[in-house]
């Protein structure tokens, strides 16, 4: 099993800083998300192939690994010239991921839960072209339905993944989207069986509660999500039942610090959520 860290709310540290700091917060794994210098939100990566081979020997001399790397691209929304360029931005993430020597990538379905019917054909065209490529590099795709997302149900989401039928994609479980997932984490982890490799860890709010007031929002009827990433135990998820339920499968796949809440102390945030993770499956047989 991996446990790694989601260095998000540490992006500010230069690309090549970033091993040895993650090393000295105690973890051994990185999960890449989007940062500016390396492949940013929704746009075409932005390092090339020099600076690749120096983010690894960097890795190297830390210590530290790529769990997994984490895009984020347009690549199933209605507009179809915006799902052009995502594939082009895919294709190039691919690529640097497999020069890391990475394994394993993440991402969301994307698209919009207004227009499903679209979403899904778009999704479509998008994954003729990747999954070749996703093959030819020996690189696993894990998708997690994500708050306004054309998919945003978590045994929806397995379903449709069981739909690709292949064995290069599988299934993240994110913890602080519990409640806009169905709020039922024991019953969807077990639905994935085998198709689960990932699982997102931070806290969140049940925005559902008090009859749906537990957060006012404005206009009345908007269709705005919200959640949090908090550090765990600063929420409502249930982290003993999820974790029960995780060990039962035989879970032995990547767990990933992900909290975002906390920048202005997120070097503490991080050794708080390694070593909480930590007692969690210090009770697993």
């Amino acid at each position: 099993m991996k446990i790694a860290l989601d260095p998000y709310m540490i992006r500010s540290t230069p690309l090549l800083e970033l091993p040895a700091v993650v090393a000295e917060l105690g973890y051994e794994w990185i999960e890449l998300s989007p940062r500016e210098d390396f492949i940013p939100f929704f746009r075409h990566p932005r390092v090339d192939d020099g600076t690749v081979a120096r983010f690894r020997k960097a890795l190297e001399g830390a210590g530290v690994g790529i769990s997994s790397v984490l895009p984020l691209f347009r690549w199933s929304g209605p507009d179809e010239d915006a799902r052009q360029a995502a594939v082009r931005y895919w294709k190039r993430a691919i690529l640097i991921s497999a020069d890391l020597g990475v394994t394993s990538m993440i991402s969301e379905f994307n698209g919009r839960p207004e227009d499903p019917d679209r979403s899904e054909a778009q999704f479509w065209k998008s994954m003729d072209e990747l999954l070749p490529l996703f093959e030819r590099e020996g690189i696993h795709l894990a998708l997690e339905p994500h708050p306004d997302d054309f998919i945003e149900n978590g045994y929806d989401a397995i379903n449709f993944i069981r739909g690709i039928n292949h064995p290069n994609v599988g299934f993240l479980y994110c913890a602080p989207h519990t409640f806009h997932i169905g709020n039922d984490a024991p019953g969807i982890i077990e639905y994935a069986g085998d198709l689960l490799t990932h699982v997102h860890l931070a806290d969140a709010f049940d925005h559902t509660a008090s009859s749906g007031n537990r957060y006012i929002l404005n206009p009345p009827g908007t269709p705005a999500r919200i959640h949090q990433h908090l550090n765990m135990g600063e929420g409502e998820v249930d982290f003993g039942e999820l974790f029960l339920e995780l060990n039962a499968v035989g879970f032995d796949g990547t767990l990933t610090a992900c909290v975002f809440a906390w920048e202005e102390k997120a070097k503490e945030s991080s050794v708080f959520m390694r070593e909480k993770i930590g007692e969690y499956l210090a009770d697993w047989k």
